[in-house]
């Protein structure tokens, strides 16, 4: 099944217009290799009200995926994992554990990731770092079991989540 899925590239600069969001349409391609709708790319600041609203309207448009990229740092103004949390109804841990995980092997500075995951209404949400590269790796650590994941929450698919999918 062909899922929906948005991204929401979170970064002054890019809002500002100042820096071209690249890992926005990278993202887009690579979900769109996997087989996924990407409706659109949107751009917001690193604050938390508009990046909560953005999360929100993808909810409320029924998108099944929607990933984020940036804001997921140190700095402080990087807010991304602590909107996402605000919304979600319930999180899930093994996503951004196993992104961590895989991106140990590329850098140690993988353990200062933020990143969060959950669940809004029947949308999953996915925090991803901000730059092109560290995003599309992040993405590719999770994006087999966020098939999965997405069938169960979509209804879609057995709830048997043992069994490994043919």
């Amino acid at each position: 099944m062909a899922y929906s899925a948005r991204i929401i590239t979170v970064s002054d600069r890019s809002f500002r217009g100042e820096r071209a969001d690249e890992g926005g349409p990278a993202l887009a391609e690579r979900l769109h290799e996997a087989g996924f709708r990407v409706d659109k790319i949107v751009l917001v600041p690193d604050e938390v009200a508009q990046i909560e609203q953005a999360l929100r309207e993808a909810a409320k448009d029924d998108v099944a995926l929607c990933v984020t990229t940036g804001g997921t740092g140190f700095a402080p103004r990087d807010v991304t994992p602590e909107a996402t949390v605000a919304v979600c109804e319930k999180l899930v841990p093994g996503l951004p554990e196993e992104m961590r995980r895989v991106s140990m092997g590329i850098t140690p500075r993988a353990l200062l990731s933020r990143a969060q995951a959950g669940i809004l209404s029947r949308t999953l949400i996915v925090n991803l770092p901000g730059s092109p590269k560290g995003a599309r790796e992040n993405l590719e650590a999770v994006l087999a079991p966020i098939g999965h994941g997405l069938d169960i929450l979509r209804g879609e698919g057995a709830a048997d989540c043992a069994a490994l999918a043919d």
